[in-house]
């Protein structure tokens, strides 16, 4: 561990401990750096790392406090790390909204209210609205479950599936624009998902919920398996004119060849063919000319 890891840490324990407990204010910076024994350099280092970290926050001319530490706070930060992320990760967050998002709905039928129930009714009614604006209909879809998660009461387990969701909406619009017949796909798929929440009824929520987003990991698993068999055969063809065209070139460019005593010789052959005649004959042919000791080889 770092010096300034070891800084931050010693600062998370007082916050743990409730030393500092939410929206406590921190004793002034060389104080606070000579009771955890720590030179005010880390000190300052470890504050501005627990400021990105939304766990403090500076006030200027008043001091530095500790945040509220609401789960929409401390996991604001998922959602700008899960958009870093690269390669296969879309479907694994697909997948991992798979696992979690119907468990959730579920929930939020047992909980639902008539007013929470109204703004889930609300965006389906502007999902309805947006049929035919790809972009507009996956923002409202994303309100549709934002407002069913809301439903739960439970901000620690919105606030994780919020950062979750967003980086899957690229998916949902690519899906959208490739199928013609998505939107009403979805629309059906909410429309049950509503239905069941409106009745209360938990398990159907859930198993509708599940029907939807598995339907979403399924079709961009067939469409990245397609696109990446696609990218797998053009590279293949380029391979293959690549190598054509080395070939080609080769054979258009004379060959190097070095001979016994070192001298370059330059010809058409895979191996090289002598620039003269002699130059190719054997030592022991009787027409091959024997070199002058001591003379020097005659420029080509």
């Amino acid at each position: 561990m770092s010096l300034t890891d070891n800084a931050i840490a010693r600062i998370r324990e007082l916050i743990r401990s409730g030393a500092l407990p939410p929206g406590a204010k921190l004793p002034p910076e060389q104080q606070l750096a000579a009771e955890l024994g720590l030179s005010r350099n880390l000190m300052r280092e470890a504050v501005k790392a627990l400021v990105v970290a939304r766990v403090l926050e500076i006030r200027r001319g008043d001091g530095t406090y500790v945040t509220s530490l609401q789960p929409a706070l401390l996991l604001e930060g998922l959602a700008v790390a899960v958009e870093l992320l690269h390669g296969e990760t879309l479907l694994e967050l697909t997948e991992t909204r798979r696992l979690f998002e119907p468990v959730a709905t579920g929930l939020a039928a047992q909980r639902m209210t008539p007013e929470a129930l109204a703004v889930v009714a609300g965006e389906l009614e502007a999902m309805r609205a947006a049929r035919d604006d790809v972009e507009l209909l996956v923002q409202h879809d994303a309100a549709f479950h934002r407002a069913v998660l809301a439903a739960t009461g439970n901000e620690t387990l919105v606030s994780l599936l919020d950062g979750i969701s967003g980086r899957t909406l690229r998916g949902r619009i690519w899906r959208a624009l490739v199928d013609e017949h998505a939107s009403e796909r979805t629309l059906a798929e909410h429309e049950a998902i509503y239905q069941a929440l409106a009745a209360g009824d938990a398990a159907l929520a859930q198993a509708t919920a599940l029907m939807h987003v598995s339907s979403t990991e399924h079709w961009l698993r067939r469409h990245l398996e397609a696109q990446r068999a696609i990218e797998a055969a053009e590279a293949d063809a380029g391979g293959v004119e690549t190598a054509e065209a080395d070939g080609a070139e080769r054979s258009r460019r004379p060959a190097v060849r070095f001979s016994a005593d070192g001298d370059r010789a330059m010809g058409a052959g895979a191996t090289g063919v002598p620039t003269t005649e002699s130059e190719e004959r054997h030592d022991g042919d009787s027409e091959s000319p024997r070199a002058t000791p001591g003379a020097r080889p005659a420029a080509s």
